[in-house]
């Protein structure tokens, strides 16, 4: 198939690149590299394959020019930071450019269309593990609340114009390639000052983390099964794990001794305003389609530290 990546030389984006790649399909990368890297994808930069465009998603004449005889886009294009920040950005970056995306893909007639979007759509959910039929969707965050957005809009577009979309409603994803997250921010503050490690909240807050690994084969294994207008999956491990644990394997696999862990609680526990302390996602839906993850939360952390600890000292 002939497949358009938004976000593709991002975190996520660029794993997926590789899969569809590894598939033997044709792929086109649209990426501003504010957040992604170049070098993410420059293995398939000379692949006949293979198309980067350097450019935004809510530029509405590129991306018709773009949209136009691909079978399928994965938007993932966006501003991926839930902590609270300058709300047009989120605007922009997520809703906006879902918009623009949807538009094209309308005017070029192009039906099939898969959508990451996040458990922050749930907010505090008071069913754990939560079923992808909760409600209400009450986000607690802008990023939240932007990527409902978002959902409403393709379930608009899709149930109006006939497009069968997939919305997959993410976990903590960790992995090689990261540039955001606790993980990182733990493993960035040791290599700084090793001695000490602040936490954001009081350390509890839990949530399930799975390896982008898992996160792609889901992706791959949804457009496989794509049949209705809307499917909505969550896509998680079946397990949580705690920030105070995360930062023990983060210091055990650093290899060091006597750090200091200090807390600084300023929201009630959170780490910041709009942070969800606790989220588990039901993920029986997916799993009654062929896919299970690989690792639990656990081990995918551990092995996130493993892959990105090299990374984040190369671009220290």
């Amino acid at each position: 198939m002939r497949a358009l990546v938004t976000g593709g030389a991002g975190f996520i984006g660029s794993h997926l690149v590789d899969a569809l790649m590894n598939c033997g399909d044709e792929v086109i990368v649209i990426d501003n590299l504010t957040r992604g890297r170049i070098e993410n994808v420059s293995r398939w930069m000379e692949n006949k394959r293979f198309k980067f465009v350097k450019g935004d998603v809510t530029d509405i004449d590129l991306m018709l020019s773009i949209v136009r005889g691909c079978d399928v886009v994965f938007h993932l294009a966006a501003n991926p930071e839930v902590k609270t920040g300058d709300p047009s950005d989120h605007f922009r970056n997520n809703l906006y450019a879902t918009h623009v995306i949807l538009e094209a893909m309308r005017v070029n007639n192009v039906k099939r269309l898969v959508f990451t979007s996040s458990s922050t759509v749930y907010g505090e959910a008071k069913i754990l593990p939560t079923p992808e039929d909760y409600s209400p969707l009450v986000p607690i965050s802008i990023y939240g609340a932007s990527k409902l957005g978002s959902e409403s809009l393709i379930i608009g577009y899709s149930m109006t114009y006939g497009f069968n979309s997939i919305i997959l409603r993410l976990a903590n994803i960790v992995g090689s390639r990261s540039r955001h997250g606790v993980i990182v921010d733990f493993i960035k503050k040791l290599l700084k000052d090793s001695s000490r490690l602040e936490i954001l909240g009081d350390g509890e807050q839990t949530k399930s983390y799975l390896h982008v690994a898992d996160c792609v084969e889901a992706m791959v294994k949804t457009i496989e099964n794509i049949s209705e207008e809307i499917q909505i999956y969550n896509v998680g491990s079946d397990d949580a794990i705690n920030v105070k644990t995360i930062a023990k394997i983060v210091i055990q696999e650093l290899n060091l001794d006597d750090v200091k862990i200090e807390y600084k609680d300023e929201f009630g526990g959170r780490g910041w305003i709009g942070d969800v302390r606790k989220m588990l996602l039901d993920i029986s839906k997916i799993k009654s389609i062929g896919w299970g993850p690989r690792y639990n939360s656990s081990e995918a952390v551990r092995l996130a530290v493993r892959e990105l600890r090299d990374e984040i000292r190369d671009v220290s």
